[in-house]
């Protein structure tokens, strides 16, 4: 009895340890020593443009290493807003993080340049001025402040939006109060416009501009729809006055932890996410404007623009020579 118990105890095992092997060898597969999971932080809300390129970055690099690298995405400011989270990238706290470059020109003064007031003649302009020299340039040059540029993100052209009374010229701006992105440049152009610049972090604009403490705000078509600002500040003044892109940046501690291969299919999951959220931007931006003008708000073109590109000089004045060689590179790319 004993000898037939012992018997199928060593058949059962037969049968089993190799299941049991095979096992073993598929979880190593996606074991926690062979996977890596990243953070990416974003301040939009879920089927925004910017997300939408998010996701598709992430959705791109698990497809093309396995599954391998898992790219977490974390938006509606849960990690906090642009400027906490462009802090905690630059010290390894978070993995990526996709901004404007408004914030992110306090880290590397120079990338005012690219969101310098009316200097864009077109979004084809733009996408020539990222897409060349220059946008490589600057990809690259911010990696002195611990972050690598991966991309750039279309954020379209933005405008002023008011509670009381619409803006039609310069002179209506005098004294209103016009919530800007913490940037010194945004200060400096709501100030040589006759207003006052307010800082302000996004998530609070609603409930300031509902309660009248700032008169208005500026921003693009996407923002000013999916924010609900147009609720309370119905009034848009179509001037255009900056196209500041986005970034897709990554912490340089982050990268450094990762091999060459890897980094590099990172780097081109970038760029490709990038074509998809540009595409997403030009369909969002169209579907947006309809919406406002079906929701009863007053869309109004700037008829002077020149007006207001004047009384912004003293903006232009104060760059320094390299900012202007820039500038001067910028106005000679085709569009």
């Amino acid at each position: 009895m004993l000898c037939k118990t012992y018997t199928a105890a060593l058949l059962f095992c037969a049968a089993v340890l190799p299941l049991f092997a095979a096992g073993t060898k598929d979880r190593n597969k996606t074991s926690p020593e062979n996977r890596i999971i990243l953070r990416l932080a974003d301040n939009q809300p879920d089927g925004y443009p910017t997300v939408t390129g998010d996701l598709a970055f992430a959705r791109l690099v698990a497809e093309r290493s396995g599954g391998r690298i898992t790219i977490e995405v974390y938006n509606n400011g849960l990690l906090g807003d642009e400027k906490s989270v462009i802090e905690q990238v630059q010290f390894g706290g978070i993995d990526f993080c996709r901004v404007s470059i408004s914030p992110l020109a306090s880290f590397y003064p120079d990338l005012n340049v690219l969101q310098l007031p009316y200097l864009y003649r077109s979004s084809l302009h733009l996408w020539n001025v990222l897409n060349g020299e220059i946008g490589s340039f600057f990809l690259d040059a911010v990696n002195s402040s611990g972050f690598q540029g991966l991309c750039y993100f279309d954020s379209g052209a933005r405008s002023f939006y008011t509670v009381g009374k619409p803006i039609r010229s310069v002179k209506d701006m005098k004294n209103l109060r016009i919530r800007v992105q913490e940037s010194s440049l945004m200060m400096a152009l709501v100030s040589a416009l006759g207003a006052v610049p307010v800082p302000m972090r996004y998530e609070y604009v609603y409930e300031a501009l509902r309660m009248r403490d700032i008169d208005g705000a500026e921003n693009n078509f996407p923002s000013y729809d999916s924010s609900g600002h147009y609720e309370v500040a119905r009034f848009f003044s179509v001037d255009e006055h900056t196209r500041v892109p986005e970034m897709l940046i990554a912490s340089n501690m982050s990268l450094d932890k990762l091999s060459a291969p890897d980094r590099a299919l990172i780097l081109q999951a970038a760029k490709d996410a990038s074509v998809i959220q540009i595409q997403a931007w030009a369909d969002y931006e169209q579907s947006s404007r309809l919406r406002m003008q079906e929701a009863g708000c007053v869309i109004l073109p700037i008829e002077n623009v020149q007006e207001f590109a004047e009384a912004i000089s003293p903006v232009y004045g104060a760059l320094s020579e390299t900012q202007r060689r820039l500038v001067a590179k910028i106005r000679a790319v085709e569009d």
